[in-house]
């Protein structure tokens, strides 16, 4: 997979849009897919945290070490077994899942790493988000890019509602999932026109997810 030529900034985003959904008393968080540790030394500034980070690439790896509390080199899969049960209080996945072979498995293993009231919070692109759709339905194209929602390093797609049964099936309670990164874009408006505004999720560049253990 190509993630050593990705585009300036991609590993050092602090993705402030997602820290709204940070839970305001933390202890422990994980942030799976971590890059530089951008993000979660944010998180730690933020809220004092212990801070781990899962990273796939070990140059980004090496520098997010300097900035949180640790850091796992590799796939996340690889780490799992190596986190401590009923540990963290959040488990970040800011779009990570998407380049997973089994989201759906790496959602259900990890959930024994949740604290009692512990939540995973995840981004997630959205396939259905007017460009891309545009560009499959209208183009009758399916051509992958160097970055965006067809970043040729996403093995799996997903729509608000695929994204929501993979964590009920993954026997998670949802408590938040709305679409983040809204287009300016006036388009999404005027094709609404034809679905009587009943498809304002293409809209939404992602949806964010909080969802905690079933209880």
């Amino acid at each position: 997979m190509d993630y050593e030529n990705k585009e300036e900034g991609y590993y050092n985003n602090t993705r402030e849009e997602m820290l709204a959904f940070l839970p305001k008393k933390v202890k422990t968080v994980l942030d799976v897919g971590c890059a530089d540790g951008s993000f979660a030394e944010t998180i730690k500034n933020k809220s004092n945290a212990e801070v781990w980070g899962i990273e796939f690439m070990p140059d980004e790896a090496e520098k997010a070490v300097s900035k949180i509390d640790k850091v796992f080199v590799g796939p996340c899969e690889n780490h799992i077994e190596n986190l401590p049960d009923n540990y963290f209080d959040v488990i970040y996945f800011n779009d990570v899942l998407e380049h997973l072979v089994d989201p759906y498995n790496v959602l259900s293993k990890i959930k024994s790493k949740l604290s009692k009231n512990g939540v995973v919070i995840s981004s997630i692109p959205n396939m259905r988000y007017h460009s891309a759709l545009k560009n499959l339905v209208i183009n009758k194209n399916w051509e992958y890019m160097d970055h965006g929602i067809m970043d040729k390093t996403h093995l799996r797609f997903f729509t608000k509602k695929s994204i929501r049964s993979m964590f009920v099936n993954a026997d998670y309670e949802i408590i938040t999932h709305k679409g983040i990164n809204a287009t300016k874009s006036i388009k999404p408006w005027i094709y609404n026109i034809f679905f009587l505004y009943t498809a304002l999720d293409i809209r939404y560049l992602q949806y964010a997810t909080v969802a905690k253990l079933k209880s």
